[in-house]
Order: structure tokens, then sequence, then C-alpha cells
């Protein structure tokens, strides 16, 4: 499973254009390494802050504390407001000493001055073999320092409901066009039943639909980005999407992961689920009753392929501030590496491991008992195997997945279209790169 996960990588050209306007925007240059921060261990007892959004995340910190006596680690879950919460702290300079980010956000976060270069530590620059190698090309801004560590990744595939298929004598899909029909029988059985839900305010997750048909949202050539937002790819998943939506099918009134999300599933309202592999544990956890009702698939393709998309993953940053760094370290590389904290985070909280000693755990190899103990892992090792790995993110994604949001949830409720939306995230794009002086220009 570590050679598939490791096909799982961004090219250097993509890597080194996220330097070259991290550089350009930020207040110190990425690229001087004499801006490391000082890696001096303390006198005494340290308590560090971590702030996450992973369910179970205190077990493993616990685990952490009663082993480490002088670092102790107290946690904060942050997934009611994730961003909001970091940049309020980091406003008042109050960030706590290691959080939780997205991959997608490190480019806007690094703009922001918001994190420590950890590279003067040595133990932080002897990490990056430990791990998927694209992962530490984006958390390390590919060589420039060490702003954070990988911790997981979010290969997608298709949750299926089998007993409902089976029950309406629907095939399982494994298209998109054969999705799209599935939708209409299921509904036509049961007019109560949809066969999944657009969630209209969750950015992340289309971009990883729209990452599945190969589209490509930014490229870097000629010294300025090229925004492709509004690709003609990134068209057919929204026309796509569009007609689900006017044919009224898909439900658009449900936000992932609420409560009633989970109670439109419970009630036998919805069929199957397009998700990440970190989303297994939300159903086992949330929606006990169904065990041996659902199986994962892959992930309905566009064409013979068999292309994948990423929805997620994140990386435990160093945030600006902390006055213990060394401490940061040693608790950051032993929570994403060590093999026993992997395996505690994958069974609590569904993370699918950045480390390379990840994705050897026992976990991932063996049945799921609530999945009719199917090898579901190796559904998702096969979907990182067929995953873009040309695909980047722009130095502004924060704000243009807010303009992406805004118009999507219009779209949903009748007010322009999704087609519509990627042309208000592709402006958004643009002038907010071009507001920040980053040579930018549309692309095709």
């Amino acid at each position: 499973m570590s050679n598939t996960a490791t096909r799982i990588r961004l090219t250097a050209v993509v890597a080194a254009a996220g330097i070259v306007v991290l550089a350009g925007c930020s207040s110190s240059d990425p690229s001087d390494k004499s801006s490391a921060a000082s890696c001096e261990p303390a006198k005494g007892k340290v308590t560090l802050q971590y702030w996450n959004t992973v369910p179970g995340m205190d077990d493993v910190v616990a685990l952490w504390n009663k082993k480490n006596p002088d670092i102790q680690v107290e946690t904060k879950n942050i997934s009611n407001d994730q961003y909001g919460t970091l940049g309020n702290a980091l406003k008042a300079d109050k960030a706590p000493d290691l959080a939780q980010v997205g991959y997608d956000q490190l480019p806007n976060l690094r703009t922001q001055n918001a994190f420590v270069d950890a590279s003067g530590c040595a133990d932080a620059t002897a990490a990056k073999s430990k791990f998927v190698p694209w992962t530490w090309s984006q958390t390390s801004f590919a060589g420039t320092g060490v702003f954070a560590l990988p911790q997981d990744t979010g290969p997608m595939a298709l949750y299926v409901r089998s007993d409902l298929f089976k029950k309406y004598d629907v095939a399982v899909p494994k298209t998109w066009d054969e999705y799209a029909a599935a939708a209409e029988k299921l509904n036509k059985a049961d007019p109560d039943l949809d066969i999944t839900f657009f969630d209209p305010n969750n950015a992340e997750w289309f971009n990883g639909l729209i990452w599945q048909n190969n589209a490509k949202m930014y490229s870097y050539s000629g010294d300025k980005w090229h925004v492709t937002v509004e690709s003609d790819q990134s068209k057919q998943v929204a026309d796509y999407w569009q007609k689900l939506i006017a044919d009224k099918v898909v439900r658009t009134d449900l936000a992932n992961g609420s409560t009633q999300m989970y109670a439109a599933y419970q009630k036998d309202q919805i069929a199957s689920y397009v998700g990440a592999a970190w989303g297994y544990s939300m159903f086992r956890d949330n929606l006990p009753k169904q065990a041996g009702k659902w199986s994962i698939v892959p992930m309905p393709t566009w064409g013979a392929n068999g292309a994948s998309g990423d929805w997620g993953g994140s990386t435990v940053a160093f945030m600006k501030g902390s006055e213990h760094l060394y401490e940061s370290v040693k608790f950051n590389t032993w929570l994403n590496t060590d093999p026993e904290a992997l395996a505690l985070e994958n069974k609590l909280g569904g993370l699918y491991p950045a480390a390379n000693a990840g994705l050897q755990l026992p976990a991932l190899s063996e049945g799921v008992p609530y999945y009719n103990n199917e090898k579901i892992f190796d559904v998702f090792a096969e979907s990182s195997k067929n995953i873009d790995t040309s695909f980047a993110w722009g130095p502004t994604q924060k704000t243009v997945n807010l303009a992406l949001q805004d118009a999507m949830a219009k779209a949903a409720a009748g007010d322009g279209t999704l087609t519509d939306a990627l042309a208000a995230a592709q402006a958004a794009a643009l002038k907010s790169m071009k507001d920040q002086a980053i040579p930018v220009t549309a692309g095709k």
C-alpha cells in the first residue's frame, strides 16, 4: 500500500510555482533558510496547545501525555469553525503551538505568516523520509522549510447502501452515466429516496469531483499563475450535477456531517455517499444500526481510465508565536509517524495516514466489520493510485472556495447554475491574486 500511496505526489514544477508566489507575497522570503526558528529545548515542564478537528484525538493525546510527563499537550476541537477560530487567534496573537490545517489552506495561511519554520530542529528535517513524498512537498513548500507535518490524505470512493440497491434491483454504478440512471430508477421506485445529496456549502468536496475529471484549477508558467477554475472539464462536472438537481433526484438541503444528514440516512432517504477515506468512521460511529448494510466501491468514473479524486487531508502546522518549537516537533513527529498513534487515529478518527508507517497498519489490510468485513482500504488504495498528481492549489484558495460556495448555494436555490458558480470562483481567484500583486492571468 505504501508504493500505491507514493504515486500520489505533486510535480516539482507545481510545488516550485507555489514557492515563487509565496516568496513574493510574504514579508519573509521562504527560500531564506536563515529564517528557521531556534530549536532549544525548554528547561522545565512544558504544556503545548494543539487544535484540531479529529474525533477521538483527545484519546491519542492522552496516550502521549501518559508517556511524556515533561511535555504535556492540551487539545481543543475546533471543527465548528476551524479557520475562523484559527484566524481570530492569529489576529489576537493567541494561536496554539500546533494546529490542523488542510493542504489547500497552507498556501493561503503561509502568505499571512501564520507559521514558524521548524527546519532548525533536526527531528523536523529528518522526518522527510517518513512521509509520502507529495505530502511533504506541500508542507515544506518544496524544501524551503518545514512549516507543518503531513497527517492524512483523502482518496475518494462511493459509499453504497447495498441493501437499498438490491431492494430496488439497481446495479451499483461504475460510471457517472450509470450513477445518473440509478438515481432516476431509485427515485421512481421510492419518491422519498434520493441517491445522494449535493452540499452547496462544501467547495472542498466539489473540488475533489472536478479533480477526478482531470480539471486543473491552476497552473504556473511564464512567471505567472494561470487560473482555469472554469475549464471545460470543470463545466462538465457542474453541468452533470446541475441536471441531477433539476431532475430532483439529489437533495440540496443537507450539510455534510450534520445531524440532518445522518437523520436522512437513518430514515433510508439516501442510498449512497460520495466521500473520502477518512469518512468511513462517520457512518460507523453515527449510524451503528446500519452495520452490514454499507459497502465501499470505486468512485464512478468519467471514462475508461478509472481516474479518482482527493477530498481533504490535513497537516499539523507549527503556528507562529509558539515558544516551544523543540517540544512541538517532538509531539508532532510522534503524532504523525508513530505506529501506535497512527493506529489509534485511524480507529477513532478515521484518518488515512500520510506517513509511510501508517500505510502499513494491520487495520488497513483487514476487513472492517461495519462494512461486511470488506477490505475497504484496498478500495481507497486503488483510488489513491488513480489520482491526478499534477493538480495544484492556488495561494488564495480560501477566497476562491468561499466564492464558489456562495454561488453554488444560490444555484441550488434556483438562482443561476453551477456553471455560473465556476465563473464566480474564477473571477474571485483572479481578483484576489491581483489584489495581492501576484502575477496572474486567465488560462485555458
